[in-house]
């Protein structure tokens, strides 16, 4: 599948190309210094793009997908399963077939529409039984029934969820080589 041409992706990727300090900070394995970097140099560059909602979910996806593969976390990302768009699965969909109190699913919605959110997240839960083990990473604080992670240049929680999912990884070993160790 070619990856479509996203402005918002390819500002993305040129800032961290440009960092002089990213590089650093992941062989330090300081990945919530990186995101709360990118957050403060490209947030309101990228916010003013597309509609915010949109333009914070395609941040929150570039991030994650250059964050995991830096971390050696494995991950397939916008993947269909059962009629579903999938955005981040951990580790794998042969993992959520086989055991899915082992699995992973990040949901990143790229509306702020509390409804929206909540029909992509029961259309989740038929695929994801385990209802811990489905997070959502938003734009904005919003009181839903789920592990939320918010993408934002304030009360930003986001920085801290490349740690969480090492941690989920590393506690139910799927990450069976330990490399990030928390």
């Amino acid at each position: 599948m070619d990856e479509e041409v996203n402005p918002i992706k390819d500002y993305l990727f040129d800032y961290i190309k440009s960092s002089q300090t990213i590089p650093q900070l992941i062989s330090e394995k300081k990945f919530d210094m990186v995101i709360d970097e990118i957050v403060e140099k490209c947030y309101d560059e990228i916010a003013a793009m597309d509609e915010r909602n949109i333009a914070v979910g395609v941040l929150a996806t570039g991030i994650l997908h250059y964050l995991l593969t830096n971390a050696l976390l494995n991950s397939q990302r916008k993947i269909e399963f059962r009629g579903v768009e999938l955005d981040i699965v951990v580790p794998d969909i042969k993992t959520l077939e086989k055991d899915s109190k082992m699995s992973l699913i990040i949901c990143i919605p790229k509306s702020s529409d509390k409804q929206i959110i909540e029909q992509k997240i029961s259309q989740l839960e038929k695929i994801q039984p385990v209802k811990e083990n489905i997070w959502v990473v938003l734009s904005e604080n919003m009181d839903i029934d789920k592990k939320t992670f918010v993408l934002s240049k304030e009360d930003s929680s986001f920085s801290k969820i490349i740690f969480e999912i090492a941690q989920f990884s590393n506690v139910n070993s799927a990450n069976k080589f330990k490399i990030l160790r928390i």
